[in-house]
């Protein structure tokens, strides 16, 4: 997909929003999308201690974009990667991930599609220090009974800088390779949307700007989808787009906008989340 063609779509979703008491809206219902959310809640407990994690969340994400979602602590950004992944199952409304609704997905087959259509990268990395990390590389394969492909391996690695690393341990290996490993792995098997929670959160500035490098060539050279939650703005500078969350809600939003900018909203946001919101709706 040619880098101009995903910018219109990354425009017509956000032409698309508009304000309903829950925050901006993204996108129109199509099959389009690589993400999207209808109305979902996500409520923890009953009754007065009833925690409202997510209060009815719309937004489609297109293919080929990258996202950045933001916000106070608290603010339901855990809770929105987890149920935009299948990882936990939202109290009412829908997902669909590659215009395949899960909601209603037995464990099994959301099990299945995690590991075939979905990657994964986290601040800790989570390789298995037990294997090489070309057999890292190729562990999604592996687990969804599929043969593993050395040679797509190979090509991942070699993508993310690791070409001459295949067969040392992630022992062997600084922060910032273990964590070029791990996108290695989260891309390898082309999935629908890589989902990022604080990707660079253990890494120095420099080794951060170096995965953030590669997140954003993965979305504009190869075409992926990219939902990364962070909280630093220089990160979710590299994102064609930043969500703001607060209070389980879709406070704000920004495109393609620099650090600084990203800075004051979440400055502002964190200062007086209720009102922002408000605002924003």
């Amino acid at each position: 997909m040619g880098l101009r063609k995903k910018k219109q779509r990354a425009e017509t979703a956000t032409r698309h929003s508009d304000g309903d008491g829950e925050g901006p809206r993204f996108g129109a219902p199509t099959g389009d999308w690589a993400v999207e959310l209808r109305g979902v809640r996500r409520q923890y407990g009953r009754g007065t201690g009833a925690v409202h994690a997510l209060r009815g969340l719309d937004l489609a994400l297109p293919r080929g974009s990258f996202t950045a979602v933001m916000g106070p602590s608290g603010s339901g950004k855990s809770t929105f990667l987890q149920c935009a992944a299948g990882l936990d199952r939202p109290t009412e409304g829908t997902v669909r991930l590659g215009g395949t609704e899960i909601t209603g997905m037995s464990e099994n087959k959301l099990t299945a599609l995690r590991r075939t259509r979905l990657g994964f990268v986290f601040q800790a990395f989570n390789l298995l220090p037990s294997l090489t990390v070309e057999q890292n590389v190729l562990l999604p394969m592996r687990l969804a009974g599929h043969r593993p492909d050395r040679r797509a391996a190979a090509a991942m690695l070699s993508r993310v800088g690791l070409g001459d690393k295949g067969r040392r341990r992630p022992g062997q290996l600084s922060g910032g390779q273990q964590q070029r490993v791990a996108i290695a792995r989260a891309l390898v098997t082309s999935p629908d949307v890589i989902f990022a929670d604080e990707p660079t959160g253990a890494l120095d500035t420099t080794t951060a700007t170096e995965i953030l490098g590669l997140l954003r060539s993965a979305v504009d050279g190869m075409g992926a989808t990219v939902v990364m939650v962070t909280h630093d703005p220089s990160s979710a500078a590299w994102a064609d787009r930043t969500l703001f969350l607060a209070d389980g809600s879709i406070a704000d939003r920004l495109e393609r906008a620099p650090a600084a900018q990203i800075a004051e909203r979440m400055t502002a946001l964190t200062a007086a989340p209720a009102a922002y919101a408000g605002a924003a709706a």
